[in-house]
């Protein structure tokens, strides 16, 4: 995967809730309750640490960018959340791959 594939890719993602054209996007999902697609998470995290390394070399960030994976980071926890409290039975690593989709963002804004 290179950057424009993992870019376009996390966008699709990340700002599925406001397209809602893609009812397989991650968040959309979530939002109906239902688990990631096999392989889904792993595509995520892999287009995160490819956006990571070419982060390190430039000191600004696009606006779309940006707000796709903050939307990564916080509406999925949230979707998680809510999901639980509504008594959904997610997979059991996806809290844990949450998290690592939460790190993984903080890295790229932090750059460390």
């Amino acid at each position: 995967m290179d950057y424009k594939t993992a870019r376009n890719f996390l966008i699709a993602q990340g700002k599925a809730l406001e397209a809602q054209k893609n009812p397989d996007a991650f968040l959309i999902r979530l939002k109906q309750g239902q688990p990631p697609i096999p392989g889904q998470l792993t595509s995520i995290l892999l287009a995160l640490k490819i956006v990571f390394d070419a982060a390190k070399e430039s000191s600004t960030l696009e606006r779309e960018l940006v707000s796709a994976l903050y939307q990564l980071a916080l509406e999925s926890h949230l979707l998680f959340e809510a999901g639980r409290d509504r008594g959904v039975e997610w997979p059991p690593l996806l809290k844990e791959d949450l998290g690592r989709v939460r790190r993984a963002v903080g890295s790229i804004f932090s750059g460390q």
